[in-house]
């Protein structure tokens, strides 16, 4: 609803939880198939648990060209040129479409940025969302154990003016120096 309220036409939602990378794709896939779409810009991190791994597999499964990690992108016709993040600098590509890429930071100008206004919310309400049943297939993963970390230990307050303490506790506690 967030996106219909910023401006979106319409809206579908595949009626299922994300189990996994894959699963996601899959469900996506016949959505974009379904729907003949030839653009599809997504997050470089999302719904697979920040994996980074759902664009990639969308556009193998669709058949798609791919680019990852893009901050710029420019249509003309059926032709695509797209910016993308490389280590020590930026690479500017061509491609055709069907295009699947995975976006970030960058690739919408700050001022183009929208917040939903109120009027924008009212109006999602009467805009279509359209809600798909999920594809029928396997997960490919399966969530064996679940770990938080460790959580941190109860801090000691040293005068700053008493070195000689700090140092004896990080060679002795800490087991750092």
């Amino acid at each position: 609803r967030k996106a219909l309220a910023i401006g979106a036409d319409s809206a579908i939602r595949v009626d299922t939880p994300a189990t996994d990378g894959i699963y996601v794709a899959k469900q996506l896939a016949k959505v974009v198939k379904d729907g003949g779409y030839d653009l599809i810009i997504a997050g470089r991190e999302s719904i697979d648990y920040n994996g980074g791994m759902v664009p990639g597999m969308l556009a193998a499964l669709t058949g798609a060209n791919f680019v990852n990690t893009c901050i710029g992108l420019e249509v003309e016709g059926n032709q695509a040129t797209v910016v993308r993040e490389i280590d020590g600098g930026k690479e500017t590509l061509k491609t055709s479409l069907p295009l699947v890429i995975g976006g970030q930071k960058g690739i919408v100008e700050e001022s183009d940025l929208r917040i939903p206004n109120m009027r924008g919310i009212m109006q999602a309400r009467k805009k279509p969302l359209n809600v798909v049943q999920p594809v029928d297939t396997n997960t490919n993963t399966e969530a064996v154990k679940f770990e938080k970390p460790e959580p941190k230990g109860d801090i000691k307050m040293i005068d700053p003016e008493n070195l000689d303490e700090l140092v004896n506790l990080l060679h002795n506690e800490a087991k750092v120096i």
